[in-house]
């Protein structure tokens, strides 16, 4: 786990926390190394960072003032979280059904277009840095009720597909719950 993932989900919290502070600067890079015992299942740390991350995603969203923007911020945000999970880790079907969605969401942002908006960055109000990857596709208005029902319905079929790997593997059930909460907690975004 790279101190660069633990950073943004320290400071994505602190800025929820807090509207307004000081920027801290960072120390240099320190590489982490979770040691988990044999016969277990994840990390309580990575998983509690993987919750509060997808929490973040919401909230970051939540702030973005132009809502036609709202449903592919969601998907840039959950694609930005599956690359923080490392590759061949025990959450390596999370990283996937994350990717998968972010894809989905993506995929149906692009063909309900509104033609006359042009892509934008989003960026947090109290903290300009901390901002989208990409620029986002905005959905026309027009088509915003459709759009996020759509929307709703693939994260259902995401929470779905992680429920059911749960019930398959009773070490990593709770953890899985738990991640499909937090995915699914999303859905307020797309209820306004």
């Amino acid at each position: 786990m790279t101190q660069s993932f633990l950073s943004r989900c320290a400071a994505a919290s602190a800025v929820m926390a807090l509207t307004a502070g000081p920027v801290l600067a960072q120390s240099a890079p320190v590489l982490y190394t979770v040691i988990v015992p044999a016969g277990e299942f994840g990390s309580a740390a990575f998983l509690r960072q993987l919750v509060t991350s997808l929490s973040a995603a919401k909230a970051f969203c939540a702030d973005i003032d132009a809502a036609e923007y709202r449903v592919d911020c969601l998907a840039e945000r959950l694609e930005s979280v599956s690359t923080e999970i490392p590759e061949d880790s025990d959450y390596e079907e999370v990283r996937q059904v994350l990717r998968d969605t972010a894809r989905d969401i993506h995929r149906l942002t692009r063909k309900n277009r509104d033609w006359k908006q042009g892509n934008a960055y989003a960026s947090r109000k109290a903290s300009p840095s901390d901002r989208t990857t990409r620029p986002l596709t905005p959905i026309n208005p027009a088509r915003a009720a459709q759009v996020n029902q759509q929307a709703s319905a693939i994260l259902d079929q995401a929470q779905t597909v992680l429920l059911r790997s749960a019930e398959a593997a009773e070490e990593r059930r709770s953890q899985y719950v738990q991640i499909a909460e937090a995915l699914g907690s999303n859905k307020v975004l797309l209820r306004s």
